[in-house]
């Protein structure tokens, strides 16, 4: 209780949705509670109260809360002093104090339990102790790798499919930000991987996500290569691609890497299709464009049966602007030189810090929900470009699953660290191809699977230990008393006008400094950058061998060391698990008979990612999960959903899959003209966000652009920008190769013009490449100048 300035406060007013009512608001160490009664119910025929009301509460914890602003009552009005909250999960609360001091007193008490911590282990996960129903149940025991490997037709006795188990980082020392097991080719040894880490970012090389059941297609994923400008390859990182490519004909040797193979036929596909085989369901337009853009980039003979033809497909899910800029720094992309077994394709998915800002412009919009009733302004919701986001990670992620089911391709999925977009459209497009990923049970494990075990950063993506920047003061009197910044630690000395004048420089400060303020951490790499060329012994040591000034300030797998105290760095929060469950939403919404769980299942989910109330989320890998002990010490957030089960079943729900009936079949597709808000998640209702269903609205909304021609005209935007092999390009796909391993440049004019004349004759027809088209080369050089910040 030594952060708790007062414990308990009468008389205080709580202002929600316009409505408002008195109560007590009491301060522990982990909660707001805010306490009233409603008053006594009327009985309509002779005008007395019938009964008492049972006191109602309104839990609050600190960790959800996103911002807090302490509104001292100003002199020349009425108002009383007020804190407003913006919580995470999009509730906006406003607490009316009678007397200024206490609610100064609320202000630092809150700031003390939400941003000083310290440490993840301080947060109210370590000390919740469960009520029935869930007590009795174990959540932590749901997902096993192995177990779920073994579902997909892996396991370390059977190498039938192609891949086996690797336990090369079980001690966690291969790649510290991998799961201990890992699935790879059968063919590839581990001596094989201990080389081919080093060529990917934070050695995150290639491995398995899933093995489609019928035509033993796989997803894998990793993170960038370190290509570099002077064009680095790794023999061993080709050699493991082209054996992931070539799992499905295990029973053949693998073809050479410095040769393109030519396509085969999946061993299970046929032209005539058989019961077992995915019908390819009425595919919109930018789906037929993107099917004919990475067939005509394949330079394979002989006549095309649908669904037979094999297009091996490299997936960067960034603009590819970015994935240039990467490379000035030592990473970059495939140069398909040497990679001539593969497509490459490009999907422009913005990077962490647009979302973030797009879900800001939204909370904007949303801001004054705690005082108003008035609904949102829908021109201020559709220019944040929140819908065009989700619509493009969702067309991602429907292009992979349509390469895996209909093209009978393999898929290689990777951002820049490879565990944002990566994540999000690996576990989208599984969500598309697997029913049992659709169930309840299957969801967990593929959270489980593709964003814990993977290493997507949690901690550092959704801000637990919350940080000052989201606290704030208004109206604080220029030439009063300086005693409450005394107390507060802010200033030993001076009076309020200095810290006007101090404030004033600050925001000058960071006024001028707006464009560089990004530079403590790259826009599409977090951390250290990792150098390709180190010693065959130095992979093992890879953190004792780091002895640059960066290392010394961040750890080998991106986190700040132990030596510094634990905080939220803002630039690093980005909603990108919220985004996942947004797009899976879109898909329950358009599908509402083959999902097992409900809306209201994903809207408790992104509640209880913030709440910290359970362990499952605190850390940012499964290593850092093992190392704090969180199996141990804290709950599993499954125990909730679990124990409370019926409340999370979608009774619409259908289990029979058939293929042969429309409706039924194991692929789910997205349609990302039907795209909309999730109203209930923003506390809104439907006609408020998305107003009258037309199909003119939901594409206006979606794209933020009502005046874009092909918008206007009723395309869908394709999220997919370029297309690339070693024999051609098609679209907004860098020209300019590295001095090693690739075409030499000629150094004649600056990054963007090079761009901008590659894109000469080339064109999506209503492909997102327009954006690029459209600008002028030193536009493109400074946007790059902004990703390399």
């Amino acid at each position: 209780m030594e952060r708790t300035r007062i414990a308990r406060v009468d008389d205080v007013k709580l202002v929600r949705r316009g409505d408002q009512v008195d109560g007590t608001l009491h301060l522990t160490p982990h909660h707001l509670i805010f306490c009233h009664t409603p008053p006594p119910t009327v009985d309509e025929p002779n005008g007395h109260s019938s009964h008492k009301n049972k006191p109602r509460e309104l839990w609050i914890t600190y960790p959800i809360i996103q911002t807090c602003t302490l509104r001292l009552a100003h002199p020349a009005s009425h108002h009383p002093s007020s804190i407003r909250l913006r919580c995470r999960d999009f509730s906006f609360v406003c607490f009316c104090f009678s007397d200024e001091k206490k609610a100064r007193d609320v202000y630092d008490s809150i700031k003390a339990w939400t941003c000083k911590l310290g440490k993840v282990d301080k947060l109210y996960a370590f000390t919740y102790q469960p009520q029935a129903p869930e007590k009795e149940i174990n959540g932590w025991d749901l997902y096993d790798a192995t177990r779920e490997w073994k579902r997909q037709g892996i396991s370390e006795k059977d190498s039938d499919k192609g891949w086996r188990i690797s336990k090369i980082n079980t001690d966690y020392v291969f790649s510290p930000t991998y799961p201990a097991l890992l699935a790879v080719p059968s063919a590839i040894s581990d001596n094989t991987l201990n080389y081919a880490g080093r060529y990917r970012s934070r050695v995150r090389l290639p491995v398995l996500t899933y093995l489609h059941p019928v035509n033993n297609c796989s997803i894998t994923r990793s993170s960038q290569p370190l290509v570099g400008v002077r064009g680095n390859r790794s023999i061993q990182d080709e050699k493991l691609l082209l054996a992931i490519f070539s799992t499905s004909h295990s029973n053949q040797p693998p073809p050479n890497p410095s040769s393109r193979p030519r396509s085969r036929q999946s061993p299970r596909s046929s032209s005539s299709g058989s019961p077992t085989q995915d019908v390819p369901p009425n595919l919109p337009d930018p789906e037929t464009l993107e099917d004919q853009m990475i067939s005509r980039t394949a330079s394979d003979e002989g006549p095309r049966v649908y669904g037979a033809q094999q297009h091996n497909l490299i997936v960067d899910a960034r603009p590819t602007v970015n994935a240039l800029a990467m490379q000035a720094v030592g990473l970059g992309s495939e140069n398909m030189d040497n990679y001539r077994f593969a497509t490459k394709a490009y999907l422009g998915i913005d990077n962490i810090h647009v979302m973030r800002d797009s879900l800001n412009k939204i909370i904007d919009t949303l801001k004054e929900s705690d005082v108003t009733p008035m609904p949102p302004n829908r021109e201020a919701l559709a220019k944040s470009g929140w819908l065009k986001h989700i619509a493009g990670i969702l067309d991602g992620a429907s292009l992979i699953a349509r390469q895996v089911a209909l093209q009978h391709s393999h898929v290689l999925i990777h951002c820049s660290d490879g565990w944002d977009r990566t994540s999000q459209l690996s576990a989208l497009s599984q969500l598309c191809l697997d029913p049992y990923y659709r169930t309840l049970e299957g969801f967990i494990v593929l959270v489980e699977k593709d964003w814990l075990s993977f290493g997507h950063m949690f901690n550092h993506r959704s801000g637990f230990l919350s940080s000052e920047k989201w606290f704030s003061i208004e109206n604080e009197r220029v030439g009063g008393s300086d005693s409450h910044h005394q107390r507060a630690g802010l200033s030993n000395s001076g009076s309020g006008a200095g810290h006007a004048l101090e404030n004033a420089f600050l925001s000058a400060k960071g006024f001028f400094n707006k464009d560089n303020s990004s530079r403590e951490s790259f826009v599409d790499s977090d951390g250290e950058l990792q150098p390709y060329d180190q010693s065959p012994s130095s992979n093992t040591n890879r953190k004792s061998s780091t002895s640059n000034s960066t290392a010394s300030k961040i750890g080998k797998d991106g986190a700040a060391s132990d030596k510094t105290t634990p905080t939220t760095k803002v630039k690093e929060t980005s909603p990108v698990f919220h985004q996942f469950l947004d797009a899976t939403y879109q898909l329950l919404h358009q599908n509402p008979t083959r999902f097992e769980f409900n809306e209201r299942f994903l809207r408790r989910l992104l509640y209880h990612l913030y709440s910290c109330q359970y362990g499952t989320f605190l850390y940012n890998n499964e290593r850092e999960r093992m190392e704090a002990g969180v199996q141990h010490k804290t709950r599993s957030v499954w125990d909730y959903f679990l124990g409370r089960k019926e409340q999370f079943l979608n009774p619409q729900y259908e289990e029979k899959i058939d293929d042969n009936v429309r409706g039924k079949e194991r692929l789910v597709l997205p349609k990302g003209e039907e795209v909309r808000w999730w109203s209930e998640l923003f506390g809104r209702e439907d006609r408020e966000m998305n107003g009258v269903p037309t199909v003119n609205a939901i594409r206006s909304d979606r794209n933020g652009d009502s005046q874009n021609v092909e918008e206007a005209k009723g395309i869908p935007v394709s999220v997919l920008t370029g297309v690339e092999t070693a024999e051609q390009a098609v679209g907004a796909v860098p020209p300019v190769k590295g001095t090693a391993g690739g075409e030499s440049s000629n150094g004649k004019g600056s990054i963007g013009s090079q761009l901008v004349g590659g894109m000469k004759g080339l064109g999506l027809g209503g492909g997102r490449d327009r954006n690029i088209r459209g600008k002028s080369p030193s536009r493109l050089d400074r946007e790059m100048e902004v990703e390399m910040q």
